[in-house]
């Protein structure tokens, strides 16, 4: 089964993406945080983060958020003078600032908007598309409505994140409403949601034998190391994984400290990661980090959480 590496905003940008693949690896796919058209503009931190020359990654898919046709054209424009052939279109996002624009999950209510969306599809020949999206925005009956317009539309696949708009990330993900879709869906299936360890991973594989991988997302944050532990089918061991996550912290912070200025960026960049990373870490180590007010003790105290003596 392929494992892929979720879009996050603000975490699974170029920099993280290429120096977990070569950390790392075990991920069949990486997909970009969403491209968005706004104010008549695509944002330049958006576009220096598809740039071919900023990514090393094999496998690396553009995701774009739109709401119609005007503002999906400029995105996948921008994409294919890029050399890409495929993007991934944004049904899920559940940020209130999205979905009040109709886009992400806020698309899910209105059938018409998605078949304009996916009509605009036809108009890219050469382009694969794939869709990312939730059952619904208030409702898990809403992915029946779109279902048709979805199977009638030529896509690579559909990842399914099986909760509504309104949980955010609340609530368990729904097995039994994503069941129902898998098996309604002509297309190849990707699940997304609730994967945390290589356990969960092989739940979905024995419940699904079928499905076309699952994509994960804030545990792919948290275990940096799932999609290897998937191929050995064994969990790393505290030192192993301590050993490469600090590896893989040194090679971040050494693309990222010259772009970031002074302590109040560095932090603002770097604490956040940590708020997922290595949950079994005790609060007495996680603390620290997540309390540095310099770069320095920020550093000091990285280091002593990754020492494995714990």
């Amino acid at each position: 089964m392929k494992i892929y590496s979720a879009p996050l905003q603000g975490f699974t940008e170029a920099v993280w993406r290429n120096v977990h693949s070569a950390v790392f690896g075990g991920i069949d796919g990486y997909f970009t945080p969403f491209l968005r058209y706004e104010h008549g503009e695509i944002r330049s931190k958006d576009i220096r983060d598809i740039e071919r020359n900023n990514n090393s990654v094999e496998n690396l898919v553009p995701q774009i958020i739109a709401s119609t046709p005007d503002e999906m054209h400029p995105l996948l424009e921008l994409i294919a003078n890029e050399g890409y052939t495929c993007a991934d279109i944004n049904m899920g996002c559940s940020f209130a600032l999205q979905v009040r624009k109709k886009h992400g999950a806020g698309l899910l209510p209105h059938p018409d908007m998605v078949a304009a969306l996916m009509e605009e599809t036809r108009r890219w020949p050469g382009f694969t598309f794939s869709v990312k999206m939730r059952l619904g925005w208030e409702s898990k009956d809403e992915w029946r409505a779109l279902l048709p317009i979805l199977n009638d539309t030529l896509l690579s696949h559909i990842t399914m994140h099986p909760r509504l708009g309104i949980e955010q990330y609340k609530k368990a993900a729904d097995i039994d409403a994503f069941s129902e879709f898998f098996a309604a869906c002509k297309h190849p299936v990707i699940y997304n949601g609730d994967i945390t360890s290589l356990a969960d991973i092989q739940r979905i594989e024995t419940l699904f034998p079928e499905l076309g991988g699952v994509m994960i997302g804030r545990g792919l944050l948290a275990n940096p190391a799932l999609g290897i532990e998937y191929s050995r089918g064994c969990e790393l061991a505290t030192e192993e994984m301590c050993r490469l996550i600090r590896t893989m912290h040194d090679e971040m912070l050494r693309l990222l400290t010259p772009r970031l200025q002074g302590n109040t960026q560095f932090l603002t960049k770097m604490k956040p990661y940590w708020e997922y990373l290595l949950p079994t870490l005790p609060k007495r180590l996680r603390k620290p980090i997540l309390k540095a007010t310099t770069t320095e003790k920020y550093q000091s105290a990285v280091a002593n959480a990754l020492n494995g003596d714990w």
